[in-house]
This record gives structure tokens, C-alpha cells and sequence, in this order.
């Protein structure tokens, strides 16, 4: 069983890297789940002011950003009167609403504005889950429905402050969640085409943050990071082949992806400080080479991040700090090397969102400007600047609002929404 979906798997991410390149963005942070768009031919240079949009589209609010796949376009919102949580699907290149799909769904948590998690496409389906556990399977192009669970029922989840936020990840003939269940289910595999649970993992409370798969002694390895540790599995069975304890001093607050660079491993939160580990290609094993946890989320040592997911490259790390301040650390150390303040205005949670496209990175920050950057140990450069969609004040009410969803990068465009649109806008040459 093992081998076989450990041979689907890679088939299938072979098949992302050779068809299609850059066409589609089907999931959290793209094709390979790694912020990385592997696109040709875009401009070099933006407009001033406001770049031009190649539609707009009327949505209400939400955290989750689009994801983009088979010239359709899916994104999730809530309605406030009555409670409901909305998948939405639109037409890529003109905009046209396609389907939607619509389900009660009362919010409990903090921050109600909105469902948490981008919607996962995979072979002709499309994976949800909500703020409140709502977890679908969708005919992709209908929208009709193939299975569902209420994973808050069906788990007893002990709940996260602020909900569901990590989105579903398909690996072989597996769908894996961060659940938050109760009696070891914080993490669940379900068959993808039935919903049937397959193996439950890890005694913890939950955290907001999206597992990835990477290589580790010629074995995939599930890299999830919960509210309590972070753990390597078996994502064939659930395994833990590794762990290490990072407890909330506060709460749970990890939201970034887990960076995985040049055999390091990175997570980074914003009352609980950096992490550091090793994930060797030649073991199945993992050591802490620093950790770092400042004084408080004002006083910080090397990073505290908030919602953006950092990047590492080339023996250095690249990530927002609580109050927005934009830093440069060593890989090897965790010691800052620079700060820069130009990037997002400096406030409680500023957040950007960066994906690398050849040599440069395209960042997206919380007021809704849209940058064309190059990072080094030497410091930031913004090469170009402007604005692709407003912030809106139903997620934060303070400094004029944010956009604080991820958007996604596909058919040599950007996607990107706010609590009351979706828009596309073209970055071809």
C-alpha cells in the first residue's frame, strides 16, 4: 500500500512539473505547494497607481485565497444573514460565475469574517473545508456534490479560536487535514473519492497552518505543523517518523506554511518565535539546529511572524515580522542581518504574501499593493510597484483595512480577492 501511493504521488508531481506548466495554481501557495510559479514571459515593469484588471467580480468576505485550475476559478465567502459559507466557481478568463455551492454554517469562532482555507483542486474534483469543519468533495465543473463530512461531529473538534484553516492536501489516493479532532485525530487521511478515514494521527490541538510532503531517505515525509509540535509522518499511514515540541505560550497562532529548502525546515509565529530543524535526504530523522522566541510579540528575536509564510534560500531567510518589519536572518543562526520598513506599513500583524518566479519575488501585501522585489543578504529591492485590489475592513477595521488571503498566480495572471471581490489582471509581457 505504502509503495503504491508513495509511486502515485510522485507520478502525479512529475505531472504537475511537465503539463501544463504555470497555467494552473489548484492549490494553497500552487502546483507544488511551495510559493514557487514557474512562469515565462511576464512584464518587467507595473503601471503606476492601479493595475488594470481583466475582470471583476462581486464575492462576500473570506480569508482563503483562489486557486485556479481547468480555466475555472474557486474561491470561498461567507454570508452573515442567514450563516451560510459559499464555494464559488467563475470562468478564469471572463469572469462568469459557473457554480456555487451554499451550506449553513453558524461561526463559533473569532474573526468571523470568513472561511479560512483555499479550495483544493485534483483530478476532476474540488476539495473545501470550512471555518467550522464543513469538509466537501465537489464535482470541479458542476459544483455537485460526491461526499461530505462534518468533521466537527464526526471528530469532536476541539475548536481553534479562529476555526478550520488548513487547506486539504491530496496525496495519492488520500486526502489529509488538519482536523483538531479529539482521541488522536488531529491529523486525518480520508479515501479522496469516498471520505472514508483511512489513519488518524497526532494527540495534539491544532494549529491554522497547511502540511507539505518532502523527501527524506527515499520516503515521502508529511511535514505538519500543529498548535503543539512539529511533526514528520508517514502519509501513507500517519507514522510519526519525527517530532519536535513547540508549544503555544499564548495560543496556537501558527498560520505560515512549513519552509523546506536545501534539507532546513522553518515555521514561524508571532507570540512563539522561529524554529529551525534539519530534514536530512539520507535519514528519516530531523534535529533542531535553533530556535529563537523574543521577549513578546513587540520585542522579537531573529522572526515572529504572523499570517505571510516565509522564504529560505541560499542559507538565508526571508520573512515579515509582527509589525511588518521586513527581515533578513541567517539560515544557519537565526541572526538578523537586516530590516527593512518599506514594504508594508509598520502595524500589529502587517502581513505580505511572497511567491518566487525565476529570479525575482512577487509580493502581494496587506493593503492590496502588488511588487515585483529581488531579495538578498544584502537587503530588499523593490523593482516595481502598485496597486492590484483594495483592502477592506470586515477582516480588521484598523489602518484603512487589509487583504490578508493569499492570491494566486496562473495564465500569466494574478487572482486575488478581498471581502467584496475577485479580481484577475494580466502580468504578460
Amino acid at each position: 500500500m505504502r509503495i503504491s501511493l508513495c509511486s502515485i504521488a510522485a507520478a502525479s508531481l512529475l505531472l504537475h512539473a511537465s503539463s501544463g506548466i504555470a497555467e494552473d495554481w489548484p492549490q494553497w501557495r500552487g502546483p507544488g505547494r511551495d510559493g514557487v510559479w514557474q512562469a515565462e514571459g511576464l512584464v518587467d515593469e507595473l503601471p503606476d497607481g492601479q493595475l488594470p484588471l481583466e475582470w471583476s467580480v462581486d464575492i462576500g468576505p473570506g480569508y482563503n485565497g483562489p486557486t485556479v485550475a481547468d480555466g475555472r476559478v474557486y474561491v470561498m465567502d461567507r454570508q452573515a444573514e442567514p450563516s451560510t459559507e459559499r464555494v464559488l466557481c467563475f470562468d478564469s478568463k471572463t469572469g462568469k460565475p459557473l457554480w456555487k455551492h451554499e451550506y449553513k454554517a453558524v461561526y463559533t469562532i473569532g474573526y468571523k469574517a470568513g472561511p479560512r482555507a483555499s479550495v483544493t483542486i485534483d483530478d476532476g474534483r474540488a476539495y473545501s473545508v470550512g471555518a467550522m469543519g464543513h469538509f466537501f468533495c465537489l464535482d470541479a465543473a458542476s459544483g455537485q456534490i460526491l461526499w461530505q463530512r462534518d468533521l466537527d461531529k464526526d471528530y469532536e473538534i476541539d475548536m481553534p479560536i479562529w476555526g478550520i484553516a488548513a487547506s486539504p492536501l491530496i496525496y495519492g489516493d488520500l486526502v489529509i487535514q488538519q482536523v483538531a479532532g479529539s482521541d488522536g485525530a488531529c491529523m486525518v487521511a480520508f479515501e479522496k473519492t469516498t471520505g472514508k478515514e483511512v489513519w488518524r494521527s497526532l494527540d495534539e490541538q491544532a494549529g491554522y497552518s497547511s502540511p507539505i510532503v518532502i523527501q527524506q531517505a527515499g520516503k515521502d515525509v508529511l511535514v505538519c505543523w500543529t498548535g503543539e509540535s512539529l511533526s514528520g509522518l508517514d502519509p501513507a499511514s500517519g507514522e510519526v517518523y519525527w517530532s519536535h515540541a513547540m508549544p503555544a505560550s499564548r495560543m496556537p497562532i501558527g498560520i505560515g506554511t512549513p519552509v523546506a529548502q536545501d534539507g532546513l525546515l522553518f515555521v514561524s509565529s508571532f507570540y512563539d518565535g522561529s524554529m529551525m530543524v534539519t530534514t536530512p535526504k539520507d535519514s528519516l530523522a530531523s534535529e533542531l539546529v535553533w530556535r529563537a522566541v523574543g521577549e513578546d510579540e513587540q520585542h522579537t528575536k531573529s522572526l515572529h511572524a504572523m499570517i505571510g509564510t516565509s522564504i529560505v534560500e541560499a542559507g538565508h531567510v526571508y520573512g515579515v515580522d509582527s509589525y511588518g518589519e521586513f527581515r533578513c536572518l541567517a539560515a544557519a543562526t537565526g541572526n538578523r542581518l537586516w530590516e527593512d520598513l518599506t514594504a508594508v506599513p509598520r502595524a500589529r500583524w502587517a502581513t505580505i504574501h511572497m511567491v518566487r518566479q525565476a529570479d525575482r519575488v512577487w509580493m502581494f501585501n496587506d493593503q492590496g499593493e502588488l511588487m515585483i522585489a529581488k531579495l538578498s543578504p544584502d537587503g530588499l529591492t523593490i523593482l516595481e510597484r502598485c496597486q492590484l485590489i483594495d483592502p477592506t475592513k470586515i477582516q480588521l477595521a484598523r489602518r484603512n483595512g487589509v487583504c490578508w488571503s493569499h492570491p494566486a498566480f496562473a495564465e500569466k495572471s494574478v487572482f486575488a480577492r478581498n471581502d467584496n471581490r475577485l479580481v484577475r489582471a494580466s502580468l504578460a509581457k
